[in-house]
């Protein structure tokens, strides 16, 4: 249930190629469904008590944006088939591979898409299951022939407390899913527990850089012999020397235990992608992978869909998407635009993720989201939410900046968006989408009116 997810539909996939007979159904057709339809998977849109008729499973999996009652689920109890939600099932192959899993409130697909190429193309052969699709490998879940799986776990739910890595990787510790967590202080002591979690002998590679889990290393959480990356020589491993290529890309060297080892180039941009890269150098390191081919295959990533992707370009205005929806996600996507093209006007459609996150963090997306020269903010996407009462993206135009509130546009609806775009756009300008909803599909509109314009010329 939920097959038209990023993980479940992955999680699908991989059952598929297990073996395992694998039926689905959401609530809307997605290009995910696509993607399983094509390995023969039986999909059905909706939800009702007649699928269980219908397929006759012996086990449902559903996703965690599903609620607990909902009449399929209840009739699958009542006939006595067996239940399990999407990480506990990913959880029982993965605990029985060399698990490398990949934690996170942020950069967690990118870093998993990092890992999993490098595998791949050090000949590993490992399975996969990612939250995002990979451009370079064009899967988000895969079976493999070796021992190894990567996985990107996810804690929005508390799930990926259900895993026992050899290797645990958590790229940083932040407040976010505040419906499933109500402080800061409950996500901290969730990471406690899935640290706690490692299978005996394994290692933790983590961000000494991050504010979440420096509060765990004075506390003294962090397990001993773990594997620390951030910037400069005080970590493990660190990154000096960088430079931003405009246009995209970057330069820098990496020392190890505070002698250089080499120098790196990438293809995708952002602070954030070198110490994604940093993290995917750590875990190569203990798998004997040489700095070599992690250099080669890192210097040709193109990153995972909706990761600041370039869409398309029309009329000289180029089109990025990216599925930022937390503060600090936002902030790190402007800075990197910004670095990429320091003389160009920035336009920005955001679309906030669900009405308990605007409620907690609409100060903090009024403050990033100052930093475009045009704003456009879409309602919320509700996501499995009901709506809150006075919880509107009103409340963000509300605190941005006096000197910035000119500059924003309330947008009715994605078409709504569209119709804005196509009258204030100029010759240079660079669009930017940035939501975990559908606010991509501007993005893909904008250029299939384009298109159609030019075919009518």
């Amino acid at each position: 249930m939920g097959i038209g997810g990023a993980g479940m539909s992955g999680l699908a996939l991989l059952l598929a190629e297990l073996g395992f007979e694998v039926s689905g159904c959401d609530m809307i057709h997605t290009s995910y469904i696509d993607k399983v339809l094509k390995e023969e998977v039986a999909v059905v849109l909706g939800h009702g008590r007649a699928h269980m008729e219908k397929f006759l499973p012996d086990l449902l999996i559903y996703s965690s944006a599903i609620p607990e009652e909902n009449e399929e689920i209840l009739a699958a109890r009542e006939k006595g088939v067996a239940i399990a939600k999407r990480g506990e099932v990913l959880s029982w192959i993965f605990d029985d591979r060399f698990g490398i899993g990949i934690a996170g409130t942020h950069g967690k697909t990118t870093t998993s898409s990092m890992i999993a190429l490098i595998l791949e193309q050090a000949g590993f052969h490992p399975t996969l299951a990612i939250g995002g699709e990979l451009c370079d490998i064009g899967v988000n879940a895969k079976l493999g022939d070796g021992r190894f799986m990567v996985a990107e776990l996810d804690e929005s739910d508390g799930s990926f407390e259900k895993f026992h890595p050899n290797i645990s990787v958590v790229t940083n510790v932040d407040w976010d899913h505040v419906n499933y967590y109500p402080t800061f202080e409950s996500v901290l002591e969730a990471f406690v527990r899935f640290i706690s979690n490692l299978k005996e002998s394994g290692i933790l590679v983590f961000c000494g850089e991050d504010y979440g889990l420096s509060r765990l290393m004075s506390l003294g959480l962090i397990p001993e012999g773990s594997v620390s990356y951030g910037w400069g020589p005080m970590w493990t491993w660190g990154a000096v020397n960088v430079h931003h290529k405009p246009g995209g890309g970057v330069f820098f060297s990496i020392l190890h235990e505070g002698e250089l080892v080499g120098d790196v180039e990438l293809s995708v941009s952002g602070e954030h992608n070198i110490l994604n890269t940093l993290a995917a150098c750590a875990v190569a390191h203990l798998l004997g992978i040489s700095l070599p081919v992690v250099k080669r295959t890192l210097r040709d990533f193109k990153g995972a869909k909706r990761r600041l992707q370039h869409i398309g370009c029309f009329g000289g205005v180029d089109i990025y998407d990216d599925y930022g929806h937390h503060p600090r996600e936002v902030a790190a996507t402007l800075g990197t635009l910004d670095r990429m093209f320091p003389e160009r006007r920035l336009l920005v459609t955001f679309q906030p993720h669900r009405f308990t996150r605007t409620r907690a963090l609409y100060k903090e997306f009024a403050q990033v989201l100052a930093s475009a020269d045009k704003l456009l903010l879409l309602p919320v996407y509700q996501a499995d939410e009901d709506p809150i009462p006075g919880i509107t993206s009103l409340l963000i135009a509300d605190h941005l900046p006096e000197e910035k509130k000119e500059s924003c546009i309330m947008s009715r609806s994605l078409d709504d968006a569209v119709s804005i775009l196509e009258q204030i756009c100029e010759e240079g300008d660079i669009v930017l989408t940035i939501g975990a909803g559908d606010v991509s599909i501007i993005g893909e509109s904008l250029l299939a009116k384009t298109k159609e314009q030019l075919v009518h010329f």
